[in-house]
């Protein structure tokens, strides 16, 4: 069992950045790919990005491409989503997931393991 923890999350003016974290519990997330993904209110969860295990391939979606960076840390204990630029529409919560694999990464069913989330409000 893997339980991740995400950090980071607030208010923030539009324009601003927010560097949001997501670490495992007591373990490292070396053996994972890692994807973030949002959900507004009733709005269905929406895929943001991810980071295979080597950290050789990184997807965004489209609504973030250009504003938002995903990363791992060398020592594979936390993975980071800098989001700059940001905008109200971001408003949501956002959740980190762990998976075994990077095919169908836009995917919310190839991924294992979800943490409980960390609310972004981007104010107008």
């Amino acid at each position: 069992q893997v339980q991740l923890v995400e950090s980071g999350g607030g208010l923030v003016q539009a324009g601003g950045s927010l560097r949001l974290s997501c670490a495992a519990s007591g373990r490292t997330l070396s053996s994972y790919a890692m994807g973030w993904f949002r959900q507004a209110p009733g709005k269905e969860r929406e895929f943001v990005a991810h980071i295979s295990i080597s950290g050789s391939r990184i997807y965004y979606g489209d609504s973030v491409k250009g504003r938002f960076t995903i990363s791992r840390d060398n020592a594979e204990i936390t993975v980071y989503l800098q989001m700059n630029s940001l905008r109200p529409e971001d408003t949501a919560v956002y959740y980190c997931a762990a998976a075994m694999r990077s095919s169908d990464y836009a995917d919310r069913r190839i991924y294992d393991y979800w943490g409980q989330g960390t609310q972004v409000t981007v104010s107008s």
